[in-house]
């Protein structure tokens, strides 16, 4: 038997909302099968909140039943919309001559830990999706699920198709794995506040990562980071498009046919955005640090599950950033400390992603001076290697983000 090129084709809910679009998908997979490539399949479930089988749409069913149902029942639920996803697809694909099998997430053997509504993947015994590829079959995954070693079904959280992408182009060493959604790649800025930000035709797994982290919702981080352990390449593009999008890798391409296009440290790539934010403070102590509290604290909102973000720590004062819908929680854990806490939503956070900015003097300055001409007050700072974030209000997203695209010149790339 020859050996098999394989590419995973990973199709959005937005890429299969409809049998138009469907049949545009379709079209990609039997592309693929001309070139003579092998496509393995991983679907979403299909469209968006308010279509029948969307994940939003089964979640809202299930909370006019009961607003706090248990996680176990709500995972096992909100994996129907793949698997769903997954048979309409896999019968599209037989109805076009190419043999395909739907499988479920654990059928195709992804293992989790056991971790509800955001489980991560622990490993993949993937030999019935070799099976199904001997056979001379396409296998059609549905993603976001998988079950854990007791056999309890799980989700992989919001992205969770991508990591099932990723995971799966990793076990299978596919040539590359291809991201089909409903824009042309990933875009400097986001195309609803700049409808003409320019496609990046080329980026590197780590400004990827950043941007996904930012708050770019083209990729989830998580399926760039897998990706990038293994080397293996992905193409983010249009399902309505057989090529162009994004190219992401390592430097420069030599692997999956990309051709030699270097991937560019740029000063700055592009602009990220992450809305509904809320700024904690907590004062009370002389010093946090010989109280031993710091620790503590964040200890605390780590068992609780609470994500902190820009943080800062002085002796006398401790600020960071929380998701708006972990207020309560967050309050409820600090409060038997019996310091001085003030959580305050209304934030967001705005960042600005190049691979090329490390080591670059004047970068922050540049970001402070023009969020400053524009009014747009800043009331949190970090930074690293590849992204400085400022937290800003969240009515000034707009205005801030249009304006650092302006300054970094983000139309011309």
């Amino acid at each position: 038997m020859s050996v098999l090129r394989i590419v995973v084709q990973k199709f959005g809910g937005s890429s299969l909302a409809n049998a138009s679009i469907r049949n545009e998908a379709l079209q990609r997979v039997w592309e693929a099968v001309e070139l003579g490539l092998t496509p393995v399949v991983v679907v979403s479930a299909m469209g968006r909140g308010g279509d029948p089988y969307a994940t939003d749409t089964l979640l809202s069913l299930l909370y006019e039943v009961n607003p706090e149902a248990d996680v176990v029942n709500t995972d096992l639920l909100l994996s129907c919309g793949e698997i769903i996803s997954a048979a309409i697809f896999a019968v599209g694909l037989q109805k076009l001559g190419l043999p395909a099998v739907a499988l479920t997430g654990w059928q195709s053997g992804i293992y989790t830990d056991d971790v509800h509504l955001g489980a991560r993947v622990q490993a993949v015994h993937a030999e019935k999706i070799w099976d199904v590829l001997k056979a001379g079959k396409i296998p059609v995954v549905a993603g976001f699920q998988g079950v854990t070693a007791q056999g309890t079904i799980t989700t992989l959280g919001r992205g969770g198709s991508d990591t099932t992408a990723a995971v799966l182009g990793v076990v299978l060493q596919a040539e590359r794995v291809e991201i089909f959604t409903d824009v042309d790649g990933i875009k400097t800025a986001d195309p609803q506040l700049i409808p003409d930000a320019p496609t990046l035709r080329v980026l590197s797994y780590r400004e990827v990562v950043e941007l996904a982290h930012m708050g770019a919702k083209v990729l989830h981080p998580r399926a760039a980071e897998i990706t990038m352990e293994e080397g293996i390449p992905i193409q983010v593009l249009s399902v309505t498009q057989s090529s162009g999008g994004t190219m992401i890798g390592h430097g420069v391409k030599t692997k999956g046919g990309f051709g030699s296009e270097p991937v560019l440290d740029r000063v700055v790539t592009g602009i990220a955005h992450l809305g509904k934010r809320a700024q904690v403070k907590i004062a009370g102590l002389q010093d946090f640090h010989s109280s031993g509290l710091g620790p503590q604290i964040f200890q605390r909102l780590a068992t609780a599950g609470v994500s902190v973000d820009l943080i800062f720590m002085s002796p006398d004062l401790i600020a960071f950033v929380i998701d708006e819908t972990k207020m309560e929680v967050t309050q409820n854990v600090l409060t038997p400390l019996d310091l001085n806490v003030k959580i305050k939503k209304g934030f967001a956070k705005v960042s600005v992603v190049g691979a090329g900015m490390h080591g670059v003097p004047g970068v922050m300055a540049r970001v402070v001076n023009c969020l400053e001409r524009e009014g747009v007050q800043i009331f949190q700072t970090t930074d690293s290697h590849a992204n400085i974030s400022c937290l800003v209000l969240e009515e000034h997203i707009p205005q801030a983000v249009q304006a650092l695209y302006r300054e970094f010149s983000l139309d011309r790339i």
